[in-house]
């Protein structure tokens, strides 16, 4: 193997840990956030049943159209470190996005105008690190469905590693997202929450 070859392989030590990871952990998503992979829990239900209920939210808006397109698991190239990306649950994307993939499946952050995560139980990652990594991306919105907690976080305005706007909604109220997405939508906290949880089993017969 030629010295070349060698760098570049040692460049991408991260990346080549992730893909191994993922190969012996099928159904995980692993991340590279600051420089650390992280990994994500298999999804449960009430997680991908909560990711449906924004979705219809967001196309009964509008969104999805021509010039927008609403999609789970697409890879964001962060700026943040050399090999960094995250997959965000949910992400509202310029339409062109296939025309700004930069590396490793992933796209630049020029073309997010909002991504979404519902936490699970690695909670802390998306309500501290991933806050410093979308803002530090300059993500505009940033929105956070806490199921352990029960809140809806609304995050805009980035503003160096954080952001400059950061409001909390209770089941209750309306979570309103900023026009700048491209339309004027609210998000009702109470059906999301009650759409991430599970549901109590009933004991057999």
């Amino acid at each position: 193997m030629s010295a070349a070859a060698v760098g570049a392989d040692h460049e991408r030590e991260l990346l080549n840990t992730a893909d191994r990871l993922a190969d012996l952990h099928p159904g995980y998503r692993f991340e590279i956030i600051g420089g650390v992979v992280t990994a994500a829990p298999l999804r449960d239900g009430p997680h991908a049943n909560a990711l449906t209920t924004v979705m219809i939210a967001l196309f009964e808006a509008g969104l999805g159209d021509e010039e927008t397109e609403v999609l789970q698991g697409i890879g964001l190239w962060l700026p943040s470190g050399p090999e960094d990306y995250a997959i965000p649950d949910l992400a509202l994307v310029d339409s062109d996005f296939d025309e700004h993939l930069i590396e490793y499946n992933c796209y630049d952050p020029a073309i997010f105008r909002l991504v979404l995560e519902v936490t699970s139980s690695n909670y802390n990652l998306d309500l501290r690190h991933k806050v410093a990594a979308y803002a530090e991306a300059k993500i505009p919105v940033y929105v956070i469905l806490d199921r352990r907690h029960g809140r809806v976080h609304v995050l805009t305005e980035p503003l160096g590693s954080s952001y400059d706007r950061h409001e909390v909604y209770a089941p209750g109220q309306q979570a309103p997202l900023p026009a700048s997405i491209g339309v004027e939508v609210s998000l009702d906290v109470a059906e999301l929450i009650q759409a991430g949880r599970a549901k109590p089993r009933t004991p057999d017969a």
